[in-house]
């Protein structure tokens, strides 16, 4: 059975591994390692240097690592350094996020899997769609001659077609 009270880690608790919890966990102290919870809360003083995966995860204090649950609110306190794969993603003004972010619609599920073998399926068609197109600069380089890809020329480096435009007319 689930408990419905919180369990509470206190301001002035370390943890040094894992912490596993099926219900609600309200984390003020710090945490070296992985987060597995129903329900994450992370205080504004708290910090966790490790993987979270939960359901839901509020965020008020800093994470190092990655962030893995349906659905994930960032405080203007919070503090992220990791990438963070959600269902459910909001982020109030003053927060900060250093990672990537991924849709899922499972993300917890997804957690036991192995980003590794997410990397080579992006892969392969970033590969397909790089052979079946020429590279950007090589579409740019034949759109050149025509007089669309001189407009954005222009916009991107002003004082060269200045001169250009000056000595045009």
């Amino acid at each position: 059975m689930k408990s419905k009270a919180p369990s509470i880690i206190s301001a002035d608790m370390v943890l040094h591994g894992s912490l596993t919890s099926e219900g609600e966990v309200q984390l003020d102290g710090s945490v070296e390692g992985n987060i597995r919870a129903g329900s994450l809360t992370i205080g504004e003083e708290a910090s966790v240097d490790g993987e979270v995966v939960a359901e839901t995860v509020i965020v008020r204090g800093k994470v190092k690592g990655s962030i893995r649950a349906r659905q994930v609110q960032l405080a203007a306190t919070a503090r992220i350094e990791g990438d963070i794969v959600h269902s459910a993603l909001s982020m109030e003004s003053g927060a900060f996020f250093d990672g990537h972010c991924r849709h899922s619609s499972d993300p917890v599920a997804d957690a036991g899997k192995s980003a590794g073998a997410k990397a080579p399926a992006a892969a392969t068609p970033s590969s397909g769609s790089g052979a079946a197109t020429p590279p950007p600069s090589s579409s740019s380089s034949s759109s050149s001659p025509s007089s669309p890809p001189k407009a954005s020329e222009s916009s991107s480096n002003p004082s060269l077609d200045l001169p250009k435009a000056k000595s045009s007319a």
